[in-house]
């Protein structure tokens, strides 16, 4: 019965951020939707933002676990933007809101874990120190979180998708280019 009730609370909020903005929901919304009272809430969840927090890092979590092996930078960029195009209203409230930390905490660990899949699987049994891998991957990882917060902050009025594969187009060879330099570095 528990997990009924945390997933109802989790629902509930979910279907309210979809109708306004995260400052107008409240708790006493919540449990009414839920059909509980606020002692179950509080059983569950310490405040609105607590309950903020477990869905965000819940869905970090699931998309990076989706997105173990990525053979493309255009791949990472999917993983990134995937809960954020599935759930565009509620991804906006959230982002346009005091908690706007949280979902670029999010988006900063899903971009981190992607690009690092990516790498890994680019770089397979290649001979290159940890500490440059460790570069490769903050520098992707950068590109790809600022690439989605620009993309935010135009109310998604573009096709990222698309432009991210034009980004790639061009920079064709240079992460081969990069690599070939760490492999030299790394004798």
């Amino acid at each position: 019965m528990s997990a009924l009730t945390r997933t109802a609370i989790k629902q509930s909020f979910l279907k309210m951020l979809n109708d306004r903005p995260l400052q107008q929901v409240t708790i006493k919304a919540i449990v009414e939707d839920c059909g509980i009272n606020r002692n179950t809430f509080y059983y569950y969840f310490e405040d609105v933002p607590s309950l903020l927090n477990e869905i965000v890092m819940e869905n970090a979590d699931r998309l990076i676990a989706e997105h173990a092996h990525v053979g493309s930078l255009e791949e990472c960029l999917s993983a990134a933007t995937q809960f954020v195009k599935e759930n565009r209203i509620v991804v906006m409230n959230i982002y346009r809101s005091a908690s706007r930390d949280l979902f670029e905490r999010y988006l900063i660990k899903v971009c981190h874990d992607v690009v690092a899949a990516y790498i890994n699987t680019v770089l397979g049994e290649l001979n290159i120190s940890r500490e440059d891998q460790d570069i490769l991957i903050r520098f992707y990882q950068c590109e790809l979180t600022g690439q989605v917060l620009l993309w935010l902050e135009s109310d998604m009025k573009y096709d990222i998708q698309t432009q991210f594969a034009r980004l790639c187009e061009l920079l064709r060879g240079v992460t081969e280019e990069m690599i070939r330099r760490c492999e030299r570095g790394s004798k």
